[in-house]
């Protein structure tokens, strides 16, 4: 008998995979599910004992801080963020060392700070988004069995972070964030301190199709993780994972590697998508913990690529790929103890459409909804259960969720079947090996019908009978024509890109005088604009053209929609410029707009008893001031032509109102000239030019 019962092969099936059963396989005990056989209290309670969730895709968008974190593994491509090992701050600068990954990656493919994609430099400096400035560098390594400690943190805490804190075999992230001005913190870092994920490849796995000494074509050796390569290759996923001391804690040796070399082919059978597209047929990624419970991690992988292990007779694993084969063992009435068709036309159990979500990498790896497969509205009925949802955290293509849709639609609608067989008919000691079987039993309604395998396989060796359930298929049960079943993938939430805040419209400076102590005016720069919102708040910036006194601000109130300078320097120009602020960031200046200062724009009155007297060389002016109480000096324009708008200003003088006053003008060639004398007032405002007609230099 113990030998009988070694040859028996356990299924752990994608499609009904209990806790039990999938615990006998990772201990190896394909007899514990067997009539008659029981485990020991303590066994027991280790198979039921309950471990984390496998984490969902939507996990990974946040880094993890706490003591000891359960290393994270990574299988195929997936975005995530990661594990905190350090975190100190030094000299303004923030250091984080993040581990990804607790085993070696093949690579990095996109960094991501908060929801922004990062763009690196040679040097690890993030140049894109722009806000960052030069203030986030980003390194990175791979997980390699003797890596290098970062520099970075190794300089600035040597007594806590040293060159032997490597971090050998972890796949792990540098980010050091430099502090910026204040008045620039939320434009450099508009979501605070920035929040890394990452989008990688995982895991390097063992291919025997790749392994010249197991029948297959190349350097692979599954006792040599070196010569392994990255996949997104499902079928190897679980080959990895049975044989990892996270998952099945089993060893290649005991791998029916035809089998897995068989399944990979499978996973990478070339199917058309909606769009004429060609893809893999069951690749994907996911990430996991090590503390998560095996048993479930296989389950995503399963479910995913529609694979079934099992035990074969010769105690090694095998694998079920997911395709239909054709069956080559026959069932026939002779051979039937007993048999149980169940129409399964209940209303209270028809589906009627399937709900898929899958994980999407052309939308930042985010869970989306795929197409409802089926029509849940096609009967009014509240006794009907209208739709299933399907969701594997391992999909990461519409038309791949679609797929399982469909079968997870023709399944839960299929006729069940549950069979008691002899056990010593021919072939029938074969089931537990096979995944599809026929049964004929025409009196049934059973004509050569297909029977999937849904049920573990019972073997009563007492009275030399087999039985097992499964449901009535076709040999198109894997067809699919993604042109009319796959349907539109559903909509995600595209962020909008954030655009700031608004820079200010229709600013218009202008010079205002005001009356100040003693009768005299001064002169400020009143702006205005248009309004936006009431919560925005303008700065107005202002300086000298010559740059003599320095930069200056005013800000106004909030939603105000007009602000006003200081007093200015009475005739000097000015350069103006506007901006808004929101929230504490704020939009672009807007262009200069340049000014100059007019205390006083009233013009003083006209010089009078203008002349002019020549000489050699020189000519000398003299006149007699307005009595202006505004007048400040006279102004001296001399043209060769009689010209004022194209004369030259020669000279001012500074005098008293109503005072005779003259000026020497030298330095004048022999010849004809012309001039104009002209009052001003302390702002350089101009009167009326008086001329003072042609005069001969000899």
């Amino acid at each position: 008998m113990p030998g009988i019962i070694d040859s028996i092969a356990l299924i752990v099936s994608s499609l009904a995979t209990t806790t039990f059963a999938a615990n006998a396989l990772y201990l190896g005990t394909s007899a514990a599910i067997y009539a008659g056989l029981s485990l020991g209290a303590a066994a027991l309670q280790g198979a039921f004992a309950s471990k984390p969730e496998v984490p969902k895709p939507d996990d990974g968008s946040y880094n993890l801080k706490q003591s000891v974190p359960s290393l994270a593994y990574v299988l195929g491509r997936v975005k995530k963020g990661g594990d905190y090992v350090f975190l100190e701050e030094r000299s303004g600068k923030a250091h984080h060392i993040i581990v990804w990954a607790g085993h070696r990656i093949q690579n990095y493919v996109q960094h991501y700070l908060h929801d922004e994609k990062a763009t690196l430099a040679g040097d690890g400096t993030v140049t894109s988004p722009a806000h960052f400035g030069n203030a986030v560098q980003i390194l990175r390594r791979l997980g390699l069995n003797a890596e290098t400690a970062y520099p970075g943190a190794v300089s600035e805490f040597p007594t806590i972070w040293n060159n032997n804190c490597r971090g050998d075999g972890l796949a792990s992230v540098y980010m050091r964030v430099s502090t910026v001005d204040q008045e620039e913190y939320l434009d450099v870092f508009p979501n605070q301190m920035p929040e890394h994920s990452a989008v990688g490849d995982g895991a390097l796995l063992y291919d025997p199709r790749k392994d010249s000494t197991q029948g297959g074509s190349g350097s692979h050796r599954y006792n040599d993780p070196g010569t392994w390569e990255f996949s997104r290759n499902i079928a190897l996923m679980r080959l990895w994972h049975l044989c990892h001391p996270v998952g099945g804690k089993m060893s290649y040796e005991n791998m029916y590697l035809p089998d897995w070399a068989n399944a990979a082919d499978v996973c990478d059978e070339n199917v058309t998508n909606r769009n004429g597209d060609t893809e893999r047929r069951y690749h994907g990624g996911f990430w996991f913990r090590a503390s998560n419970d095996p048993i479930e991690v296989g389950r995503i992988m399963d479910e995913a690529a529609e694979l079934v292990v099992y035990e074969r007779a010769d105690g090694k694993i095998g694998v079920h790929a997911g395709e239909f084969v054709t069956p080559n063992v026959r069932l026939t009435a002779n051979s039937v103890y007993s048999i149980r068709v169940d129409k399964n036309k209940r209303r209270a159990n028809t589906v009627l459409g399937v709900r898929g979500r899958y994980v999407d990498p052309n939308a930042d790896y985010i869970t989306k909804d795929a197409a409802i497969y089926g029509d849940p509205y096609a009967v009014v009925d509240d006794n009907t259960e209208r739709t299933r949802t399907f969701e594997n955290a391992a999909i990461q293509s519409h038309n791949h969720c679609q797929r399982k849709q469909k079968l997870t639609y023709i399944r839960a609608n299929a006729r069940k079947i549950s069979i008691v067989a002899d056990y010593t008919a021919d072939g029938v000691r074969d089931i537990p090996y096979r995944r599809f079987v026929t049964v004929h039993y025409p009196s049934r309604g059973l004509a050569e019908a297909v029977v999937e395998i849904t049920s573990s396989v019972t073997i009563d060796l007492r009275n030399m009978r087999i039985s097992f359930s499964g449901i009535l298929v076709t040999p198109s049960l894997y067809d699919f024509n993604a042109a009319t079943e796959e349907g539109e993938p559903g909509e995600a939430v595209e962020p909008l890109p954030d655009e700031g805040v608004p820079a200010p419209t229709d600013f218009m400076p202008t010079i205002q005088t005001e009356v100040v102590s003693g009768g005299s005016t001064a002169a400020f720069i009143n702006a205005t604009w248009d309004f936006v919102d009431s919560t925005l708040t303008y700065e107005m910036e202002y300086d000298r053209t010559s740059g003599s006194t320095g930069v200056q601000s005013a800000f106004s109130q909030a939603g105000a929609t007009q602000v006003r300078s200081g007093y200015l320097v009475d005739g000097e120009e000015y350069k103006v410029r506007l901006r808004a602020w929101g929230g504490g960031t704020k939009s672009e200046w807007t262009a200069y707009e340049f000014l100059t200062a007019t205390a006083d724009p009233v013009a003083p009155g006209v010089v009078t008893s203008v002349s002019v007297t020549p000489a050699a060389g020189q000519a000398t002016f003299q006149w007699t001031a307005p009595n202006s109480a505004n007048y400040y000096a006279c102004r001296i324009y001399i043209n060769t032509v009689n010209n004022l708008g194209t004369a030259t200003l020669s000279a001012t003088e500074y005098g008293p109102p109503s005072a005779t006053d003259l000026r020497v003008v030298t330095s004048l060639a022999a010849g004809t000239y012309y001039a104009w004398l002209r009052s001003i007032n302390p702002s350089g405002v101009e009167g009326t030019a008086v001329a003072t007609g042609s005069f001969v230099v000899s």
